[in-house]
């Protein structure tokens, strides 16, 4: 790509300094994007038959309502594995183990939550470049799974910097050697509740998810409960000038109108929507009424299907008492109904649901977070329509 100068870049300077028309900006993209796919790494062999619940060949539910090749798992869930130091214990560590244990779980797709492991393990400590991707790669290759996404680096600043552009598009050629289709964040485009400042975000990421489109990767963006409150964008203003009451949108929805569908997708976290559910249901409407209107994640995700290509399956125990609304615990023992979910949103040769848990690692039991990574498997393999 061309190399920018040390001022800020926007998206019209962006395509100024490629020299191009708003209309030829995406062509230009688009033909970039069909050499941009990284081919396979030589040497890498499939993983042979898995030996653990279940190998995705040997899958004879056609009515899985998660078919066995997009069954994912993100990688912060067994973040204190990765992180072990495989020299002081004989549970599976570093990237290389985790993955085959993932493998022989029997899932395919993983999620990545950043390239950082125990020093000890094979590779080294930082496998966050060029070197650490390929080898990483092989490991994939090796055990039958693909990357799928990646919590990678979003630029803080806006405008952009030289610095910000030359790290987003490492991290963008790191996607390609990892085979990813997808790369984002694990943070909202803004924390703020006003429109104006949710404009400046899409602008940004429009900006953004066009130059990923160019390196042939998606760019999403993750999202917890308070992207789902409502948007602040009318009513009367504040001593500082910013309106106080809302027009019952919710940021979110917002920020899908207004950025570009074809260079911007989003990856629903459906624990933290359905806290959003429980949390943000009443609103001040511009003439001062309170309206209620209920938050539905799957109606969200049916309307702009293309737009979610990834999913958080997270789970919760119904808590009353808590400010979420739900206590997190491992995929499919909670009382989040995913098979109703899973069967509303659809496109199921298209979503890719991770399964994740926070609150997995444990400083007492070592072994509890691929444990649970198993459980999580198991029932999100189990899930079949009501009438199957």
């Amino acid at each position: 790509m061309t190399a920018f100068n040390d001022e800020a870049v926007t998206g019209d300077t962006l395509r100024r300094t490629l020299g191009i028309n708003r209309r030829r900006f995406l062509s230009t993209c688009t033909a970039v994007t069909a050499g941009a796919i990284a081919a396979p790494v030589v040497g890498a062999a499939p993983a042979l038959a898995q030996d653990g619940v279940e190998a995705a060949g040997a899958d004879r539910g056609r009515s899985a309502l998660v078919p066995p090749h997009k069954r994912g798992i993100i990688l912060y869930t067994v973040r204190d594995a990765i992180a072990r130091d495989p020299l002081a214990s004989d549970l599976p560590s570093g990237f290389r183990e985790v993955f085959r244990q993932l493998a022989r779980f029997g899932y395919r797709q993983v999620e990545f939550a950043g390239y950082g492991q125990h020093a000890n393990a094979p590779g080294g400590g930082d496998l966050g470049t060029v070197k650490g991707a390929k080898l990483m790669r092989s490991w994939l290759d090796e055990y039958g799974l693909r990357a799928q996404g990646s919590h990678g680096f979003i630029p803080p600043s806006w405008p952009l910097t030289r610095a910000d552009l030359d790290t987003f598009k490492r991290f963008l050629e790191i996607a390609n050697i990892l085979g990813m289709d997808h790369m984002g964040t694990g943070g909202d485009p803004t924390n703020s509740p006003y429109r104006a400042d949710w404009d400046i975000a899409a602008e940004k990421w429009n900006t953004m998810g066009a130059i990923a489109r160019c390196e042939g990767v998606k760019l999403y963006t993750h999202n917890h409960d308070s992207a789902y409150d409502f948007l602040l964008d009318g009513g009367p203003l504040d001593d500082q000038g910013r309106p106080t009451r809302s027009s019952g949108i919710r940021k979110l929805e917002y920020f899908l109108r207004v950025t570009d569908r074809r260079n911007v997708y989003l990856e629903l976290d459906v624990f933290w929507a359905h806290v959003a559910q429980y949390k943000f249901h009443t609103y001040t409407a511009h003439d001062g009424a309170q309206r209620e209107r209920v938050f539905d994640p799957a109606a969200l995700v049916v309307r702009n299907t293309k737009r979610f290509p990834l999913f958080h399956a997270k789970d919760g125990v119904v808590n009353p008492e808590s400010g979420l609304g739900y206590d997190m615990v491992p995929f499919g023992t909670g009382d989040i109904d995913y098979r109703k979910f899973f069967t509303r949103v659809g496109a199921k040769n298209y979503h890719n649901p991770m399964v994740e848990q926070d609150n997995a690692p444990s400083t007492t039991a070592p072994g509890q977070s691929l444990e649970f990574a198993r459980i999580g498997y198991k029932n999100l393999a189990a899930l079949r329509p009501r009438h199957a």
